[in-house]
């Protein structure tokens, strides 16, 4: 098991973090402005379903062929959590890759970007001026590494748990895509 969990993992945190990669090394202030952020943060989590999507298949694989065809929700659930944890880890150190290799130019894109919301989001005087400290201060964290790991890990953290759910929920039935061998 602990052999499919780090494989999943490995394999859903490299395809979850070459996408971010790309999307870092792609995008500047002016492109964060043009695009619509909702837009931006849907291909995002699209892309970590699809990557997360090996939750399912090493559940599948544990309970086919490791379990003769049968897997309860608790071990399933468990070992979901467990390539979630990886693949979690494995993002967090790809967007720290990502950010060296584009000079951290993301978070400078970012920071124009916010600031730029913040200016045109209607707020006047102290109210604005509070605001603009409080997205200030957000991004000062979000430069300390210490910080930011865990506020990347948190992003695919949600998704990795959900899927983790539903593959258990849904494998743990043993007619759910049932292993059909090889004659």
């Amino acid at each position: 098991m602990l052999k499919r969990v780090l494989l999943a993992g490995l394999i859903a945190g490299v395809i979850s973090g070459l996408f971010m990669y790309f999307t870092a090394a792609q995008t500047s202030a002016e492109e964060m402005m043009s695009t619509n952020m909702l837009q931006m943060m849907a291909a995002g989590y699209a892309s970590m379903l699809i990557a997360l999507a090996f939750i399912f298949i090493a559940i599948k694989r544990q309970r086919d062929i490791a379990q003769g065809g049968v897997i309860k929700f608790p071990p399933a659930f468990g070992m979901g959590l467990a390539i979630t944890l990886v693949a979690g880890i494995i993002y967090a150190l790809a967007w720290e890759a990502s950010l060296v290799l584009t000079d951290y130019n993301f978070i400078g894109a970012y920071e124009a970007m916010l600031m730029s919301l913040v200016d045109n989001s209607g707020k006047t005087g102290e109210e604005l001026e509070a605001y603009r400290a409080s997205m200030l201060a957000s991004m000062e964290a979000y430069k300390n590494p210490v910080s930011r790991l865990p506020m990347t890990f948190m992003e695919i953290a949600p998704v990795g748990v959900l899927v983790s759910l539903v593959s258990a929920l849904l494998l743990r039935n043993s007619r759910f895509l049932p292993h059909k061998p090889v004659v």
